[in-house]
């Protein structure tokens, strides 16, 4: 007689085993319909699991998280069907959900091409049409192996023989198709009404190059149509706005082979960046950091004492001179801590906040690598603070307070907080871990926030708050960090003098607002669609003359534009008035004044506003206090 206890805490008793979909039907016609899954006793499960024994149960719908989870998983098989279905020559190997969707893997003789996806996703509908119940089976590992080789399907009995001897598998039928899958997955084809197939790809089998080379699909797939019409929409604006389409069309930087992963800033970008730059150098000051500066090139034994070399090698660009190990810095902590031990430090100096705009190199895939948001070298607004335990709390409030600040500054109000904890590889002992999750936990409640936890997703030597910031087209971007770090200041020798005369290791606390900034600047471009806001546009006022009767008074313009420390460029080409305003308009430059003969005459711009808005006549002198009020609020 197991007694089923549901998330609002009321209880369920049933004389007999029972399946989620029977306790989902005794609740009510409408969840029984919607149940995808169960999660018994925190373990995610199909509808048809018996319960034999007293247990909690949450049932899982659409509108969950683990819901959405489960309908790309079963996407994935759906998938597969297909296939098998159009192309019973291929194999089927491996099915995983990724971010917004899923892909599945195949070894086929012939390539898939954007007509072979079409049929396929037809098909998949089709599929869902005839609403197949989907069900799962048992087969000891052995008996599994024989079975798929039975079908041809080699990747599959593979991965069973990595199996211990002895043990079970568990198989997923649906129709004809089955396939080897831990679950669980929805009750039938029918569930899966919101999907599609973006693409195909190459990919090794088991990621490893000396492999066979498969083929992989990728889909998406949603709860319902009007998430998955509005992900496509979002699909389509991202692509719009691409940082490297922008950067191009409006010279701001390229990249080029013979420097994967580095970026060439042209003299509009670079103006772009300084910007930032300046900006986060007024923030650092304003807020008690000190700027510091470290080589780009250290010793390797210092990069072991640090805990870097053992956790972090593979991603370090390392080189050697007369005989010694060098690695350039693919952070800037371990230069901090030397600043830090040049001097006796007293608790009376602490904290102590270094900040350093710190140019860093990391040895990415190649595959990785995305225009400006993903490279080999990239500049952080890094800072490290130095200070006592007491002393956490407030730091980390002050940090929360700073960081939403400089966020809004640059358009960005919508900010989730999470908080990634310690992983599987790290240093330290768990008690330093557990007082540095603490610490993160009450700054975070100090300051007021809400936030989700990451388990096993901090950095190795120590837990981080994450800042993600949401962009115009909701997508998510992780930003700033907080770290809290017990271990690294004791490893590198890092002492002050406490206020009982006594040796004591800081506490480090790692911190960065925008992270790398040629990644910002990405996000930036993405967010605006490249009409960047006054105070970040390259060029601010473009000061067109309408025919060369008015080059001098254009020239005195813009002259008083740049006097006022205002970023303008001066076109007197003779072109027509309209074609110089649609180039500069493509441009996205903010302002565009145009002069003529009566704008002379009475010492008057007429004043176009980027959107094509006409903002009429005025004086020069009235412009510039419009836009440096703009500039000063950032609008």
């Amino acid at each position: 007689m197991p007694v089923i206890t549901l998330p609002d805490g009321s209880q369920r008793e049933f004389l007999h085993p029972v399946t989620v979909a029977e306790v989902a039907a005794s609740i009510g016609a409408g969840l029984a319909k919607a149940a995808l899954a169960g999660r018994v006793d925190g373990r995610l499960v199909d509808t048809s699991h018996f319960i034999e024994a007293d247990a909690s149960l949450a049932i899982i719908t659409d509108k969950d998280a683990d819901g959405l989870e489960v309908i790309r998983h079963s996407t994935a098989h759906l998938l597969a069907y297909a296939v098998k279905e159009l192309f019973p020559e291929a194999q089927v190997t491996i099915g995983p959900v990724v971010e917004n969707g899923f892909y599945y893997d195949f070894a086929c003789p012939r390539p898939f091409t954007p007509e072979d996806l079409e049929r396929i996703e037809h098909r998949m509908a089709e599929l869902v049409k005839r609403d197949i119940p989907i069900s799962r089976e048992v087969l000891p590992r052995d008996k599994a192996i024989e079975f798929f080789k039975s079908l041809g399907e080699h990747y599959k009995a593979e991965l069973i023989e990595a199996i211990p001897a002895g043990e079970e598998v568990s198989l997923y039928r649906e129709g004809d198709f089955i396939d080897l899958c831990r679950g669980p997955h929805v009750p039938s084809t029918g569930k899966l009404k919101a999907f599609k197939l973006m693409k195909v790809a190459g990919a090794y089998w088991r990621g490893d190059s000396k492999n066979a080379q498969l083929q992989r699909i990728y889909g998406t797939a949603w709860a319902r149509k009007d998430e998955l019409d509005a992900y496509l929409h979002m699909l389509e604006e991202a692509e719009k706005r691409d940082h490297r389409k922008l950067g191009r069309q409006l010279d701001l930087f390229h990249l080029q082979e013979e420097a994967p992963g580095l970026v060439f800033w042209h003299p509009h970008g670079w103006t772009v960046w300084q910007e930032i730059e300046q900006y986060m150098r007024r923030v650092y000051q304003e807020n008690g950091y000190q700027e510091v500066r470290c080589p780009q090139i250290l010793d390797r034994s210092l990069w072991e004492k640090s805990g870097h070399w053992e956790h972090y090698k593979n991603n370090m660009f390392t080189t050697e001179s007369e005989t010694r190990d060098y690695a350039v810095k693919p952070m800037n902590c371990p230069g901090h801590v030397q600043i830090f031990n040049t001097g006796l430090r007293s608790y009376r100096d602490l904290p102590l906040r270094y900040g350093e705009f710190g140019s860093c190199h990391r040895n990415e895939p190649s595959g990785a690598l995305h225009g400006v948001m993903r490279v080999r070298g990239f500049t952080q607004d890094d800072g490290h603070i130095f200070c006592t335990e007491d002393q956490i709390q407030p730091e980390v409030k002050a940090f929360n307070d700073l960081v939403r600040r400089v966020y809004a500054d640059f358009g960005f109000s919508d900010v989730a907080v999470k908080l990634a904890l310690r992983p599987e590889g790290r240093v330290g002992a768990d008690e330093l871990w557990d007082k540095a999750e603490t610490a993160l936990r009450e700054g975070l409640r100090t300051s007021g926030l809400e936030w989700e936890e990451l388990p096993g997703e901090g950095a190795f030597y120590g837990p981080k708050i994450e800042f993600h910031i949401k962009d115009a087209i909701g997508r998510s971007w992780q930003c700033g960090t907080m770290q809290v770090d017990f271990s690294m200041p004791g490893r590198l020798g890092a002492e002050y003098v406490g206020e009982d005369n006594a040796r004591h290791v800081p506490v480090m606390l790692h911190r960065a607002i925008l992270g790398s900034l040629e990644r910002f600047i990405g996000i930036l471009i993405e967010n605006h669609a490249g009409a960047l806001p006054l105070w970040l546009s390259p060029v601010q006022v473009v000061v067109m003359s309408i025919s060369e009767g008015q080059a001098d008074y254009a020239e005195n313009v813009a002259e008083k534009l740049r006097a006022a420390g205002l970023r303008v460029e001066c076109d007197l080409r003779a072109e027509k008035i309209n074609y110089k305003i649609r180039e500069h308009s493509m441009l996205k430059r903010p302002y565009l004044v145009v002069v003529g003969d009566k704008e002379k005459a009475a010492e008057l711009v007429a004043v176009r506003a980027r959107g094509n808005q006409d903002l009429g006549q005025m004086s020069p002198g009235t412009l510039v206090e419009r836009l440096l009020q703009e500039i000063r609020s950032r609008a």
